[in-house]
């Protein structure tokens, strides 16, 4: 997916000289020869709260990265995403249903359910936000952001097992008025705009107005509609109260509003290697129907050979428009525009996301070294996105004279019903071509209240200890925009023709929502009672409560003991809604969907409730010796245990009994070994880590049957890092942060949906003409019924064998025996690793894959940066200096699915960004010119495999185009 050498050689030739350049100093600190004072200068102190105490980033004994405003600004590193280009073993992606993956150290969020937490805990202001937007929105009036590496199983413990991200956002300054301006404009028509006022309103009390706004078009292009799509129009204001009363007590109140209206995309680029019809099998001939149980849609190739469309007959909208009789067979014939970033689609899509988020802070000092803090916040937030599915164009028009079910006397029905080929879908509008839609919606609540008591004494003990509540109520049951849903054409085509002939396809009259007016897709309409369409809802709310602390043992002056507990009770709970396509109206309790959602009291079904109670903590030592060739270190050694509470599977299909209604919680047994180090007067920094994981139950997921289904599997980690920063002078500043990680999963089985044979001869996969999932079935039987199809004499008629995936046992045993194969099986390896038989017509969920050894997903195994600045001083005159920058990042291979399959394997990439900025410190103005990307590498950073049921076909996530634009800023 790379652009030419030529980018590449660029990279490791700037990457080469940075590193000579970087690396030549340590050889110099080893020596005791430092630099010249009046050549060398002292790199800043950072001040960072990861354990909620204001010190030092190299005397905290964690593996940290912290940024300030000016450092977001220096590194280009505009939002949340960019964060992977700064910090060593960090990986990034968004999620097919609008969320996003932010992994540390290769552990994030793999699970899809409503109930499903992050691994990366993500706060702001010290305050765990289950929904947020901080990965939609940009960065603005940024005190700093954390990211702490590693399981944090005490303070910050809830669900952090892979790391915390911690945005610091800045506050009111007493009695100082302080203000910023900032604009900005880029390629892509991209305007910014930032702004800030600190408004100091009496002695003591102070309020702070910061907002941004960012709009540009779309860096994709829809050639169906002719416009540019995936653009941006958002924007964000934050206004806070800082107050102190008296010179012991102290707070601050914050209110911020985040609105979003866009094309933006939630998920890419459709990928795939279509997967013909076979026309024969061993030498038997294959007849046109039972063709249409041969295809899977899309083949397993790597992600640069997807150069095809899914066969359509292979997904449940396309399989059933056949049935309708509006195809007769693919309607995605025409080569794919291979462009990553050309994407058709019949509509332009439609995102919407907001937030509101309160938030306040108040401190006592009840004594001299003790302090009582009380963080709390309420936090509402909603998204809407609107998508074609498919995001590729039919080039079949439905037939203008269809046979429904393969019989010809309803061919007057099908010219009735749809004239000229043309449905008329209430939610998707009219038209003669296959068309399928999708929506992903909802809205959240939630609040949170934390307690501390710290101390803060010279003496031998310290502590810092707390409870803290977490409440959350997702998705609001008024409201039809939420929840997941596809609509098909096809589907509701199927269902007019179901009620047109007195219900005698489904077994009874379905209910079609037409409320609204037409297309109510578009207008948000809906009234969520309609069979004709997919609908997933699973309302849920969380009760999460935790009472933690940590313990600090001076034991010398050199060497500290700390140990941390953490107590955590998650209480959750979902609606158990069904999902009722094709579902006549007679077998709904109520009457519609809607009103089949019985309150528990009446129905034991209607909730479904997990709880975890879990014990997590830390414990380690950390020693600062007086080495002589170092102006400060560090020395530390941690053990450090991990939790993710578990979870409830979205509703699962009838009759599913491929996996459990809940998933299990995960744990981590971490130990991290690590130094920090500064010397050469202050010049240089040098911060080393060393660690590994074993790892219980981690959570994944996978899409069968329409369904998410989350497991557990066990997996190992370990990895190194280094962080080195260096000043020669006042003029020069480099730094380089590797990162390496090996991952591992253990003792795993499982059934890969692209390969369910296992690449094994005697075993074949075969469509479900009715559900259109797949099933493995034995190569002989299957052969055995292609032959008795090819003799007129046998009694099997053509088509049985797009049955066989529903078989039921008599079914099974009467044509088995018909067909001499009674008494013979075949040998299968099941989920958990047993061997397992079946008879030679019995179908199954596949033969599974020994997954041991292979890598986890979003886990690459390098990511380097390389960066060098040099400021020019007096570059003009009235005391303008110019600084100018370069960033280098490379990012290893790495596996979007645990099968690690040649269709998983993401490219290894690379990203290059210059600056230059011209400023005026002591007037207050700059003027940066940038360029992010420059090399403009089309990078794909995670891919998405959907189901059976939709052809197998992977969406797919990019990194940004190049980039490059001018900002003037004005401080005072």
């Amino acid at each position: 997916m790379h652009k030419p050498t030529d980018s590449k050689n660029v990279l490791f030739a700037g990457a080469s000289i940075l590193a000579m350049s970087l690396f030549a100093p340590v050889a110099l600190a080893q020596d005791e020869t430092p630099a010249p004072a009046d050549e060398s200068r002292r790199l800043d102190v950072v001040t960072v709260t990861t354990q909620k105490a204001s010190e030092s980033i190299q005397d905290v004994p964690i593996a940290v990265s912290a940024f300030d405003d000016g450092a977001l600004e220096r590194l280009q590193l505009t939002g949340g995403p960019d964060l992977v280009k700064a910090i060593p073993n960090v990986n990034f992606t968004k999620g097919n249903f609008g969320g996003f993956n932010f992994k540390i150290r290769g552990v994030g969020v793999d699970v899809i359910a409503q109930s499903g937490d992050a691994g990366v805990g993500v706060h702001q202001n010290d305050i765990p936000l289950s929904a947020n937007r901080l990965f939609e929105a940009e960065f603005y009036d940024v005190e700093r952001v954390e990211v702490l590496r590693g399981p944090q199983g005490t303070l910050y413990g809830r669900n952090a097992t892979g790391g915390v991200f911690n945005l610091i956002t800045s506050k009111p300054v007493y009695e100082e008025w302080m203000g910023m301006v900032e604009g900005g404009y880029g390629n892509h028509n991209t305007f910014r705009l930032k702004g800030m006022v600190n408004i100091p309103i009496v002695e003591g009390m102070a309020l702070r107005l910061a907002g941004s706004y960012l709009e540009r078009e779309g860096y994709a292009t829809n050639p169906v509609t002719g416009n540019d799509i995936d653009g941006r129009e958002l924007f964000g204001v934050r206004a806070t109260l800082g107050m102190e009363p008296t010179d012991w007590l102290r707070g601050w109140i914050s209110y911020e509003h985040f609105d979003e209206d866009d094309s933006r995309l939630r998920a890419g680029k459709q990928l795939c290697a279509k997967d013909p019809f076979n026309t024969s099998f061993n030498g038997v001939a294959i007849g046109p129907v039972d063709q249409l149980a041969t295809s899977l849609g899309c083949n397993d190739v790597p992600l640069d050979q997807m150069t095809g469309r899914v066969n359509s007959a292979a997904t449940l909208g396309g399989g059933l428009a056949i049935t309708a009789g509006l195809l007769n067979g693919d309607a995605f014939t025409a080569p794919v525009i291979r462009d990553l970033r050309t994407i058709e689609s019949a509509f332009d899509p439609i995102y919407q996301a907001g937030q509101d988020l309160t938030s306040w802070k108040v401190e006592a000092d009840l004594m001299e070294n003790l302090t009582a803090t009380y963080l709390g916040s309420y936090n509402e937030t909603s998204t809407l996105s609107i998508e074609d599915y498919n995001k590729i164009a039919p080039t079949v028009a439905f037939n203008t004279a269809g046979v429904p079910l393969g019989n010809q006397a309803l061919a007057g029905v099908y010219s009735a019903l749809f004239p000229g080929g043309f449905v008329n879908d209430p939610q998707l509008g009219r038209s003669n071509l296959f068309r399928t839609f999708d929506l992903s919606g909802g809205t959240s609540s939630g609040s949170t209240h934390e307690f501390r008591l710290q101390t803060d004494n010279d003496g031998f003990f310290n502590f810092n200890v707390g409870a803290i509540q977490v409440n959350l109520e997702a998705i609001e049951p008024a409201n039809n925009n939420e929840g997941y849903y596809v609509f098909s054409n096809s589907l509701t085509a199927l269902t007019q023709l179901n009620n047109a002939i007195g219900g005698g396809i489904f077994g009874g009259i379905v209910p079609v929502d037409t409320a609204g007016t037409q297309p109510s897709l578009f207008n948000q309409s809906l009234a969520g009672t309609g069979g004709n369409y997919f609908r997933s809802l699973s309302p849920y709310e969380l009760e999460s409560f935790s009472l933690f602390g940590e313990a600090y043992f001076q034991m010398t002056d050199a060497l500290k003991f700390t140990l941390g507990l953490r107590q955590t009770s998650d209480d959750k709970q979902q609606e158990n809604v069904p999902t009722f396509l094709f579902t006549p109206t007679a077998a709904i309790p109520g009457g519609n969907p809607l009103a089949a959602r019985v309150a528990p009291a009446t129905n034991a079904q209607g909730l479904l409730k997990t709880s975890n109670e879990e014990v997590t903590g830390r414990a380690g030592f950390d020693w600062k010796p007086d080495l002589g060739w170092s102006d400060d270190s560090l020395f530390y050694l941690f053990y450090s245990k991990g939790y993710k509470g578990g979870g409830i599977n979205p509703p699962l299909p009838a009759g599913f009994t491929g996996a459990p209604q809940y998933f299990e919680p995960e744990f981590v047994n971490a130990w991290e070994i690590g130094t920090k180090n500064t010397f050469a007067n202050g010049s240089q920094s040098l911060n080393l880590t060393a660690f590994t994981y074993d790892y219980t139950g981690y959570q994944i997921t996978q899409i069968i049957n329409r369904a998410s289904v989350n497991i557990n599997i066990d997996a190992a980690l370990q990895g190194l890092e280094a962080e080195y920063l260096w000043a020669p002078t006042d003029k020069w500043l480099f730094s380089a942060n590797l990162g390496l990680l090996k991952s591992e999963v253990k003792d795993a089985y499982g059934i890969d949906v692209l390969d369910r044979a296992n690449s094994r001869s005697d075993i074949v996969v075969l469509k479900n003409a009715t559900t259109f999932a797949n099933c493995a079935v034995s190569a002989a039987g299957y052969q055995a019924v292609l032959t008795a199809i090819a003799n007129p004499l046998s009694g099997v008629a053509p088509g049985t064998t797009r049955g066989i995936c529903g078989l039921t046992a008599a079914q099974r045993g009467g044509l088995e025996t018909a067909l001499g194969l009674a008494g013979r099986t075949i040998s299968y390896t099941g989920t958990d690793g047993r061997v397992r038989t079946a008879s030679l017509l019995e179908a199954f969920e596949g033969d599974a894959k020994n997954l041991d050894g292979n890598e986890m997903t979003g886990a690459p195994d390098v990511t380097l940066n390389l960066a060098g600045e040099y400021t020019f001083d007096s570059f003009s005159a009235g005391g303008w200096d110019l600084t100018v920058r370069g960033d280098v990042y490379y990012q290893g291979e790495s596996q979007s699915r645990i099968w690690n399959t040649a269709g998983d394997q993401l490219e290894a990439w690379h990203n290059v960004n210059l600056s230059a900025r011209l400023h005026n410190d002591d007037a207050g103005w700059s003027v940066e010119a940038y360029a992010k990307n420059i090399t403009d590498e089309e990078v794909i950073t995670g891919a998405y495999l959907t189901d059976d049921s939709s052809g197998l076909f992977r969406n797919i996530f990019l990194t940004e185009p190049a980039l490059y634009g001018l900002t003037v800023r004005k401080n005072w």
